[in-house]
């Protein structure tokens, strides 16, 4: 896994080598072992690319970056890992092309040579590139299909800028700090800034499944994949027992793919469906016990899942570790979690993202993960709800709205302890389940619904609050197919590559730990939309279909699991231990001096909290997550 970065000028201006060494080493978490650059610089156009390495493939001089062509007419710089390369290798080399080492990365070079901008659609695997073409004057730059690995970029005209990370491209010294507050409208929205928006203007995300080209001063980007939009009623569907064997072909073939490498590999194992999955894949197929790396929380027992990672490392006899945290481990990692970001995110489970990281990176510089599973299976409650609502829709209005919803808004609501964190998934599903369809999908992933945003921003009256709506309504309606695989789709789309993969990709970096994802091998993707909803979630259980499957690799106490996450309890450390981060970060003094967000909705909030009236948490540390992130990156900007 490496960063990757660089400039194309098309105004007569030179790259400086110092700007560009600069870009390129603010990234050195992601590439420790080696860094490159290449610099062309001619009048009229000047390139300039740079690169961290990781070394997960091919660990010797050969396989560094940036790598060219024989003739030095095609430059790449690649993070990520190509899973089918080897049989592209032997398809190029009997087509001629010579290679000069045994690296994944160089297969892209050749490739390209052959099929042109269109290379992006043969490989198989987790990729974001740039390729500088010398005879065509063209920058490509291409993006994985689901979205594992990020890419951004900036053109301003005359310089056109790429990286991995956005704070490489703030190195550069023709790069204004000014927030998008489309953005922000989107981060209050949902926790994240999807693609292909970020929080500064002029800097954009590269789709997954696009390729852009930079070509005479344009840009232009265009779709090489996607989900076949049409649902598997529309095309018949294949009988059960079919689609079971070939669920398990497929994905046992992805995790094989997966565990290729020249450095110890070992598996994150939560205790869950899905990485117990792919830990019992990895088993059938390792000549050695697989290395398994569990963290629990012996002091917060609803968040701790030791006992089911225990059972299935017991069943399948891996190298089991477990890291035991308290609390005061996963606050101490608070600022430089929030910190590390370099755009507001606040999903909490980074937190423990990262520990599981830093200590997995102790012994192994690569491990698989479940991730995904619960996109493509129907493994989050929401989906379920989604099948409640419609019996909730069979009550008659006058008894909902007059009773139902004034008693469930009166429940307590937190994750403090099981019952109140029942009361809340209460809350929620009543909130959402009676309106239709897309807005009800939307209810129940927003953060600040319409009315809290338009509050908080009443000094930004250019935001459109009606976006984040918009971009749900959009994916719902791409699909057609039935109602729990449009928001499969739906979230594939946008919260998988915008949350869950920017989560994983970035705090497994910051410990230069590479995480690969079997389950979302594009041919695994594509089988999973293949099988309908009904298969998927039955009875209100999601992953029916999975757990049928992989019976045979799971311990029976995980048959009938239900799904629990990897959230964290901010609303208890918020009254207590975080309690001062409150004061320092949203203290009204500083909100009105800030200019952003209404200082008196930000007070009313804490208020509400601090007094339990409700509890608002999430809210809250989506707030302190955007002011440090704020205090780092803007202050003394306009």
């Amino acid at each position: 896994m490496c960063g990757i970065c660089g400039a194309v000028t098309t105004n007569g201006s030179r790259i400086d080598e110092t700007v560009l060494r600069r870009m390129t080493d603010v990234m050195t978490h992601r590439g420790p072992d080696e860094s490159g650059v290449y610099l062309r610089q001619a009048p009229g156009l000047s390139v300039g690319l740079g690169h961290r390495r990781l070394s997960i493939i091919d660990l010797s001089e050969a396989g560094r970056q940036p790598l060219s062509n024989e003739d030095g007419t095609v430059w790449l710089v690649f993070n990520g890992e190509i899973y089918n390369y080897l049989e592209l290798r032997r398809e190029l080399e009997g087509k001629g092309h010579r290679f000069r080492s045994h690296t994944d990365s160089e297969v892209i070079v050749h490739l390209y040579e052959e099929e042109g901008t269109h290379c992006a659609r043969r490989l198989a695997g987790m990729f974001a590139f740039a390729l500088w073409d010398q005879r065509a004057e063209t920058l490509v730059l291409s993006r994985d299909r689901i979205g594992i690995k990020p890419l951004v970029y900036r053109h301003d005209g005359g310089t056109f800028l790429f990286a991995s990370e956005i704070k490489s491209i703030l190195q550069h010294p023709g790069v204004e700090k000014r927030i998008d507050w489309q953005a922000l409208g989107l981060y209050l929205t949902f926790n994240y800034i999807p693609a292909p928006w970020s929080i500064f203007q002029g800097i954009r995300k590269l789709l997954p499944g696009q390729t852009l080209c930079f070509r005479g001063g344009t840009v232009s980007t265009g779709e090489y994949w996607n989900i076949d939009r049409e649902g598997p009623a529309g095309r018949g569907e294949a009988g059960l027992e079919e689609q079971k064997a070939l669920l398990f072909e497929t994905l046992e073939a992805s995790v094989q793919r997966h565990m290729v490498a020249d450095v110890p590999v070992g598996a994150f194992l939560s205790g869950g469906i899905d990485s117990s999955i792919v830990v019992g894949l990895m088993a059938r197929h390792s000549p050695r016990p697989v290395q398994t790396y569990t963290i629990g929380f012996a002091d917060m027992p609803l968040f701790d899942e030791r006992s089911y990672a225990r059972e299935v490392a017991r069943f399948h006899g891996t190298e089991h570790r477990e890291i035991a945290l308290t609390a005061r481990d996963v606050l101490e990692a608070v600022p430089a979690v929030l910190e590390s970001f370099d755009e507001p995110f606040a999903d909490s489970s980074a937190l423990p993202t990262y520990i599981v990281s830093r200590e997995t990176a102790r012994s192994v510089k690569v491990a698989l993960s479940g991730d995904g599973g619960d996109e493509l299976f129907a493994g989050y409650r929401m989906y379920a709800g989604e099948r409640w609502a419609s019996l909730y829709t069979l009550i008659p209005g006058a008894l909902r709205r007059g009773l139902i919803e004034p008693l469930a808004a009166a429940l307590p609501d937190s994750r403090e302890t099981l019952l109140t964190d029942y009361a809340r998934r209460v809350k929620k599903f009543v909130r959402g389940a009676g309106q239709p369809f897309e807005r009800r999908f939307l209810a129940w992933n927003e953060i600040f619904d319409r009315a809290a945003r338009e509050e908080l921003l009443r000094k930004r009256p250019e935001v459109y609050m009606d976006l984040g709506e918009e971009i749900v309504r959009e994916r719902l309606r791409e699909r057609d197919d039935d109602a729990v695989n449009r928001m499969l789709y739906a979230d594939v789309k946008e919260s998988l590559p915008g949350d869950m993969l920017k989560k994983v990709d970035h705090m497994s970096m910051l410990n230069s730990l590479e995480v690969r994802v079997p389950f979302l091998d594009h041919r695994v993707c594509e089988l999973a939309f293949s099988i309908s909803g009904g298969r998927k979630l039955r009875n209100g259980r999601g992953k029916v279909i999975l757990v049928e499957t992989f019976k045979d690799l799971l311990p029976p106490m995980l048959h009938n699991r239900p799904k629990w996450g990897f959230e964290m309890p901010i609303s208890a450390w918020l009254r207590n231990e975080l309690g001062g981060m409150i004061d320092e970060t949203l203290e009204t003094g500083r909100l009105s001096r800030q200019g952003i967000f209404d200082a008196q909705a930000v007070a009313r909030l804490v208020a509400e909290f601090r007094e339990r009236r409700r509890d608002p948490s999430w809210q809250l540390w989506n707030l302190m997550a955007f002011q440090v992130w704020h205090e780092k990156y803007m202050a003394g900007s306009a």
